[in-house]
C-alpha cells in the first residue's frame, strides 16, 4: 500500500510542477531570482526531476540516469519546453520503478547509502514525497513572487487522491 501511495502523491506533485511551469508566462521569468529567495523556479525543477530520477528511477527502478546534482544548481536559462522534457522523465522514471518495485525491496534498506548513512527504503521514499512537496512549494511562490500572479495552479490536491479503500 506504501508504495502505491507514494506512487501516487509523487506522481500529482510532478503533474503541480508541470503546471507550475506552464504557468510561467515565458523562458526568462523561471530563471529570474528576487532578493532573499534562495533559488530560481528552472533551478528548483532541475533539482526536483534530477533528485527523483535517481534515487526512484535509477536506484530503484533501473532506469538509466547519471545524476549531475551540482548542475542541477548551475545551470541557467533552460528553456521551459527543456525543464518540462525533465519533468516528464522524472514522471515517467517514477510510474515505472513504482509499479515495479517489490514489496520486499521497499521494506528493505535502500541500495546506496546518502550521506554516509543508510536508509530504510520505506522511510526514504516518504522523505522523497515531503522533499518534492516542500520544493514544489517554493516553486509556487517564486512563480507568484516574479509573476505577480496569486492564482493557484492546484498543488497538493487532496482530490487527487484515490478514495478510501471500500469507502464511499
Amino acid at each position: 500500500m506504501l508504495r502505491s501511495t507514494v506512487q501516487t502523491i509523487l506522481l500529482r506533485e510532478l503533474a503541480a510542477v508541470r503546471r507550475s511551469v506552464e504557468a510561467y508566462p515565458d523562458d526568462a521569468s523561471l530563471w529570474r531570482l528576487p532578493a532573499g529567495l534562495p533559488n530560481a523556479g528552472g533551478t528548483l525543477v532541475l533539482h526536483i526531476a534530477g533528485n527523483l530520477r535517481h534515487y526512484v528511477g535509477r536506484m530503484l527502478g533501473g532506469v538509466p540516469y547519471e545524476r549531475d546534482r551540482e548542475a542541477e544548481f548551475a545551470r541557467r536559462d533552460v528553456a521551459r519546453d527543456a525543464l518540462l522534457a525533465e519533468i516528464d522523465a522524472a514522471h515517467d522514471a517514477v510510474e515505472q520503478s513504482l509499479a515495479t518495485v517489490s514489496d520486499d525491496a521497499i521494506r528493505a534498506v535502500f541500495p546506496e547509502r546518502i550521506s554516509g548513512r543508510a536508509f530504510a527504503t520505506d522511510d526514504l521514499l516518504l522523505h522523497l514525497a515531503s522533499h518534492l512537496a516542500y520544493h514544489l512549494g517554493q516553486l509556487d511562490y517564486h512563480r507568484r513572487a516574479v509573476t505577480g500572479d496569486g492564482k493557484s495552479v492546484g498543488a497538493v490536491a487532496l482530490t487527487e487522491l484515490p478514495p478510501a479503500r471500500g469507502g464511499d
